[in-house]
C-alpha cells in the first residue's frame, strides 16, 4: 500500500501528515518549529515512523511552508509547492466547491479565493502580526488565561467592547485601557476577537469577494471566539475541518500523490534521515551589485544544494560538480 507524506514547515509550527491514496489522514504530528526546521522535521519523522502500517510504504513526499526549499532538499521531496496551493487543495478536498479559504497561523494569515476548484485570487499579511496565533497567545498569557479557554470565554460575552485592532501594539494598549475602565474579561476578549477579524477583513481580505462555502483553517481555527466573530462579520458559516491545524501538510501529501503519477520512484531519503547530520549556512556573494545571500545545505560534510542567488551562478556550479539538481 502506498501512502504519502506531507510536510508544512512554518516559522512557528511544523506539521507532518501521512495520507493514503484516498487522501485520508492516517497519522500526523504537530510541533513547534523553535527556529530549527530541520531538527524539528527529523523529530516529527521519528514520531511518525512507528505509526506507518506494516503493509505500507512511502509513495511520495511533498513539502510546503516558509522553509520548504530547505526541507525539500533535506528530505528528498518529490514536489515543493507554496502554501497557497497546498492549503487550497486540502480545503477543496474537505469541502468540495469551497469558494473562500480563511487561514490564520502562528505568524501569518492569508485568504484564498477559489472558483470551480481553481485559485483565482489570494492575499497574505506581510507586515502586521495582529490577529495571528502568536499575538493571541501573548494576550492570553498577559491576561493569565489558557489559550484553550480564550474562545469559550468570548462566547460568554453579552456586550463586547470595541478594541482598536489595526495594530498589535494599539490593540494591547486598548485592552489595558478597557480593563482599567472595569469591563469584564469576557467582554474584552470578545471585543478582541471582533477587532482581529475586522483587521483581517480590512487588510488581508480587502477587495476580495468572500462567498460561501467558507473554510476556516490554521491553528487559530481552534478558537471558537474567532470563528464566531468571522460568522458574525461575514453573515456566513465558517466551516472548520477536522484536521484544521495540519491542512498545509495534508495538501502537500495530496500534491505528492499527484506528482508521482509522472515518476517511477520517490526521491524520499527515508526515515533514516532523522538520524543524519544536516548543516545549513549562508554566505554573501559580492560578484555583482545584487549582493545575494546564498544558502548552503550539507549532509555529513557533503554539499547538497545552494539557492538564494538571482543569477543562478552558485546553483549551476553545484549541478556541474555533483550532478544534483537545485530546487
Amino acid at each position: 500500500m502506498k501512502i504519502y507524506l506531507g510536510i508544512d514547515v512554518g516559522s512557528v509550527s511544523t506539521s507532518l501528515v501521512l495520507a493514503d491514496i484516498d487522501n485520508r489522514v492516517l497519522a500526523f504530528e504537530y510541533l513547534w518549529t523553535r527556529g530549527q526546521p530541520i531538527q524539528v522535521v527529523q523529530e516529527g519523522l521519528r514520531s511518525l515512523a512507528p505509526q506507518i502500517p506494516p503493509d505500507a510504504a512511502i509513495g511520495g513526499v511533498g513539502v510546503t511552508g516558509s522553509a520548504r526549499n530547505l526541507i525539500g532538499v533535506a528530505v528528498g521531496a518529490d514536489v515543493v509547492k507554496n502554501e497557497i496551493t497546498a492549503h487550497a487543495i486540502a480545503a477543496d478536498l474537505v469541502m468540495p466547491g469551497v469558494q473562500t479559504v480563511l487561514e490564520i497561523g502562528g505568524q501569518d494569515s492569508k485568504i484564498i479565493i477559489l472558483r470551480h476548484g481553481v485559485v483565482v485570487d489570494f492575499a497574505m499579511n506581510t507586515v502586521c502580526a495582529a490577529g495571528t496565533g502568536s499575538f493571541l497567545d501573548h494576550q492570553a498569557a498577559r491576561l493569565g488565561i489558557p489559550i484553550e479557554d480564550f474562545g469559550a470565554l468570548a462566547l460568554k460575552s453579552n456586550n463586547p467592547v470595541h478594541i482598536a485592532g489595526r495594530c498589535s501594539v494599539f490593540a494591547e494598549s486598548d485592552m489595558v485601557h478597557k480593563q482599567q475602565m472595569g469591563y469584564s474579561i469576557e467582554d474584552i476578549i470578545a471585543g478582541l476577537c471582533d477587532a482581529l477579524v475586522r483587521n483581517y477583513l480590512n487588510n488581508v481580505g480587502k477587495g476580495k469577494e468572500i462567498l460561501s462555502p467558507v473554510v476556516f483553517q490554521g491553528g487559530v481555527a481552534a478558537n471558537v471566539g474567532i470563528k464566531a466573530a468571522f460568522e458574525k462579520a461575514l453573515e456566513l458559516e465558517a466551516i472548520v475541518p477536522e484536521h484544521y491545524h495540519v491542512m498545509g501538510a495534508l495538501g502537500a501529501a495530496i500534491l505528492a500523490r499527484f506528482s508521482m503519477e509522472s515518476k517511477i520512484e520517490s526521491s524520499f531519503r527515508g526515515f533514516a534521515l532523522s538520524e543524519l547530520q544536516f548543516e545549513a549556512g549562508t554566505f554573501t556573494c559580492d560578484g555583482c551589485p545584487n549582493i545575494c545571500e546564498i544558502v548552503n545545505l550539507s549532509l555529513d560534510g557533503e554539499l547538497l544544494a545552494r539557492w538564494g542567488g538571482r543569477c543562478g551562478k552558485w546553483e549551476e556550479l553545484i549541478v556541474q560538480s555533483q550532478n544534483i539538481l537545485p530546487l
